[in-house]
């Protein structure tokens, strides 16, 4: 049995569907190929499925989290504290809008950021603090929503890989005054391209949102710019397929919820070897991926190799380790939870259309690592 991490069939049973749809749109009268008809439709799904005022598709994730920052007018001078463990686009965005990424730690099982370390990187110069979910857990939004409230900061929410997640009642991406989904394929509500949106409940966020992801103009004159803005379009065929794949999404969040659930029973008698599954539960619980936390990680990927499954090491370096962003990393500061997770964890397997002998075929692998301390 031989299991890759990312699935290369994913949309292999909306194959017709799919072709079907690039011949429809791609020989329609109108030839509208960005921000139409199909995008609207998209767009007011989401904002019922959630309950959200507004959401505006965007070209990804990371380009959401740019709008959503210049929508609030964050720039030069300005700094937002993020977590040092987690994808990229999180310090990024914050420098290509010409502000300053502070970085905060993350809490050592959970790998979320710790609301603390959030506080104590808030300055005089902080405009907004970022938190993000993270693989399978959310972070303590109702924490962060009363730190942001507190110390007058605006709350921003990478909820791009916990489409699905609800938190004491609230879904993912409800929390902040704006948060981010991310439709790329391996998220949980991935796609065939790329894609993302932004959930707001703020009217005055939405509508500027809606013109920066398209040069500044506002949908009612072509070729007037009110403000720079960026090309983060939309596209007219996967506003389409995602309409017809979000009616399974329930359905396909609970078969990875299901499988998040069997792993951790598997693997709750593994931590005196130095094996640590997530923690339990589904309370505030996404399952985008399950990462375990592993002392001697690199040899459980090679094991786990050779007994045909295909592992995912999310991120092999904290964020201000990066040399991307180095020059935000002050001098003698470290974030040890940060750096002690991209040492230990290790991300398997939990696409839903995984059958029940695959995920006991995963399982076993894991089971029968010897473990033991590096």
């Amino acid at each position: 049995m031989t299991l890759p991490f990312f699935p290369p069939d994913l949309f292999d049973d909306d194959r017709e569907l799919l072709l079907d749809t690039v011949r429809r749109v791609g020989l329609a009268e109108e030839q509208k190929f960005i921000l139409g008809e199909r995008t609207a439709r998209f767009e007011e799904a989401l904002r019922e499925q959630i309950g959200a005022a507004d959401v505006v598709a965007c070209g990804s994730g990371t380009t959401a989290l740019m709008l959503v920052l210049r929508s609030m007018d964050i720039g030069p001078g300005d700094e937002v504290v993020v977590p040092a463990f987690g994808c990229a686009p999180l310090a990024a965005s914050v420098v290509n809008v010409g502000a300053t990424p502070v970085f905060a730690d993350v809490h050592p099982w959970t790998m979320v950021v710790e609301p603390y370390e959030v506080e104590q990187a808030i300055t005089g110069r902080t405009a907004a603090i970022m938190p993000a979910h993270m693989f399978s857990v959310m972070a303590d939004m109702p924490t962060m929503r009363s730190l942001a409230e507190r110390h007058d900061v605006r709350l921003i929410e990478d909820s791009a890989v916990a489409q699905g997640g609800v938190l004491d009642g609230i879904p993912a991406g409800r929390w902040g005054e704006a948060g981010v989904f991310s439709f790329v394929q391996v998220k949980t509500f991935g796609s065939i391209g790329e894609g993302g949106a932004v959930v707001t409940d703020d009217e005055e966020i939405g509508q500027r949102v809606r013109m920066l992801r398209n040069h500044g103009q506002d949908g009612k004159q072509r070729f007037v710019h009110h403000f720079v803005g960026f090309n983060s379009r939309f596209d007219e065929i996967m506003a389409e397929f995602q309409l017809h794949r979000l009616a399974g999404l329930a359905a396909r969040l609970e078969r990875r919820a299901q499988i998040a659930d069997y792993y951790t029973e598997r693997f709750s008698g593994l931590v005196e070897r130095g094996i640590q599954p997530p923690p339990t539960g589904r309370e505030g619980r996404c399952f985008y991926v399950y990462s375990l936390l592993a002392d001697r990680r690199d040899e459980l990927k090679r094991h786990l190799t050779e007994h045909g499954v295909g592992t995912h090491v999310y991120y092999p370096s904290p964020l201000p380790a990066q040399p991307a962003f180095a020059e935000y990393a002050p001098p003698g500061r470290f974030w040890p939870h940060a750096e002690l997770a991209s040492s230990r964890i290790l991300a398997l397997p939990i696409y839903p259309h995984l059958t029940d002998a695959q995920v006991e075929h995963v399982a076993d692998a894991v089971c029968a690592f010897p473990g033991g301390r590096p």
